[in-house]
């Protein structure tokens, strides 16, 4: 199968999840039109501000890996809509954190959001690999992503850590963040290479 569609679907969903998670930053009303009157908005903006972040993220990772394969098939599909799924659970998490000023539970949650939207990329990953072949340009690409696996680490430390203090969590979930914040250049360099 051609591989478009589920390129085209996947940045339709990407960026309603960013749609949905800008619109439910609830401004102040009517007469509170001071400086002030923003100060209870800095935890749902800072949980906007990482959010975005990551869904920006996995958009460019994403991205990146559709780059390098030549087509998908049914199970790929299934494993893209994986993805999706937990994709669009971060609105409603980035929302009760930031609601709730980085609490406990609400942290603990965003937490697992984060922890299975990286479970569902590797998944994706996997079947990718397995549907390209082990010496397809994609396997080659991607080797063994190390850093895939130290981020589930450290989200699951970062979980634990919330019944600490869910802020050391944030840190950590911030932390990772910046890890993938640089596009991943193992298959663009790949690409580079083959057209060389």
């Amino acid at each position: 199968m051609e591989k478009g569609r589920l390129e085209a679907f996947s940045d339709g969903v990407i960026a309603i999840i960013i749609t949905i998670m800008v619109l439910e930053i609830k401004m102040p009303g009517a007469h509170h039109d001071t400086l002030q009157s923003l100060i209870p908005l800095y935890p749902v903006f800072i949980c906007y501000v990482i959010s975005f972040i990551y869904v920006g993220i996995y958009w460019n990772n994403h991205h990146h890996l559709m780059q390098a394969v030549t087509s998908v098939n049914g199970t790929v599909l299934w494993a893209n809509l994986h993805l999706l799924f937990w994709l669009s659970i971060v609105p409603l998490v980035t929302e009760w954190m930031g609601e709730n000023s980085f609490t406990k539970w609400p942290t603990v949650f965003y937490g697992i959001s984060l922890i299975m939207c990286a479970v569902a990329y590797a998944i994706l990953v996997i079947i990718l690999k397995k549907h390209e072949g082990p010496d397809s340009l994609f396997t080659q690409a991607i080797g063994n992503d190390r850093k895939g696996k130290l981020s589930i680490i450290i989200y699951a430390i970062a979980i634990l850590l919330a019944w600490v203090n869910p802020c050391i969590s944030f840190s950590l979930y911030f932390v990772v963040a910046c890890i993938w914040f640089i596009p991943d250049r193992r298959i663009e360099r790949r690409i580079s290479d083959k057209k060389e």
